[in-house]
């Protein structure tokens, strides 16, 4: 079986963008995932394809479901890439979108795939959406990071270009692979603080979808995730200050963002990682927050 299954062909795609997100390690606070979800209820995306996971998944990270059907029959839910066409008939172009969770296996070969498709659709742009944990306060704005093929995309979008090195994610991969066959790509990621890493970031996957209409042209109405964006500020700025540690600790991440200082926190400034655990899961339990 090839690994691309197509439940049929889209037409007339418009000079098309492919956004793509990745549930796992490259998902920090579901940053991206949230956004493009977002972005695919929005423009009514369809789905017209998806890729079969048995080649690239390690069932036992990533565990298939079973859901009782209207028939009363057990039926296996399998983790799935699925992809889909959002027409965009007040923007210039039309955009593709890819959401599942990260594979396990054949990075390489997926990110491939991904490429092959891309061109067989006659994809202008491919743009990667992550989120990462980071020493930054929930309270100020979303610092953005990110890398593009094109360096004038980066100065256009006024994004602080990532000196990260290191271990990466199928992200990265895909990047590389989009530059070693020429197709135009840029990835844009959203710092979620690290204190708060057990809740879903409405604040990070808002910061995204703003640069991704920078970048595609494409925009949607935004209003629902402002305002989960603004409760979930709130809800985390109570949690804070029911622990005189973590207040502490994120006050000084302030200072530090108000100085624009880059020095690195030290280690032992932080609260320990077993006190920020067990009050935010806490507190975030009594708040009816979802983890």
């Amino acid at each position: 079986m090839q690994p691309l299954i197509w439940d049929r062909r889209p037409d007339g795609l418009r000079a098309p963008a492919m956004v793509c997100s990745f549930q796992g390690w490259n998902d920090a606070g579901d940053a991206a995932s949230t956004a493009t979800a977002f972005l695919g209820q929005a423009l009514g995306a369809e789905r017209f394809a998806q890729i079969d996971t048995e080649e690239f998944y390690d069932f036992q990270a990533n565990r298939p479901h079973v859901k009782i059907d209207e028939t009363q029959a057990r039926v296996i839910s399998w983790p799935s890439v699925e992809i889909f066409e959002a027409r965009a008939p007040r923007a210039h172009r039309d955009l593709v979108i890819v959401q599942g969770a990260e594979p396990s296996m054949r990075w390489r070969s997926f990110s491939a795939l991904i490429v092959d498709l891309a061109e067989v659709l006659d994809v202008q742009l491919v743009v990667t959406l992550g989120g990462l944990l980071a020493d930054v306060p929930h309270s100020q704005p979303v610092a953005m990071t990110g890398f593009a093929s094109d360096p004038a995309l980066m100065e256009r979008l006024g994004l602080k270009a990532s000196s990260y090195e290191g271990p990466t994610g199928i992200v990265g991969v895909l990047h590389a692979t989009c530059a070693q066959a020429g197709l135009p790509s840029a990835s844009v990621w959203a710092s979620v603080p690290h204190y708060v890493a057990a809740a879903a970031s409405p604040k990070a996957a808002l910061a995204l979808l703003r640069k991704l209409e920078l970048m595609v042209g494409v925009s949607v109405d935004v209003t629902e995730l402002e305002e989960a964006a603004g409760e979930y500020e709130h809800q985390v700025g109570l949690a804070v200050q029911s622990d005189p540690d973590i207040q502490a600790f994120v006050e000084r991440l302030e200072r530090r963002a108000a100085e624009n200082d880059q020095a690195a926190i030290s280690p032992q400034d932080l609260p320990s990682g077993d006190l920020l655990a067990r009050e935010f899961q806490r507190f975030l339990r009594q708040r009816g927050i979802e983890s």
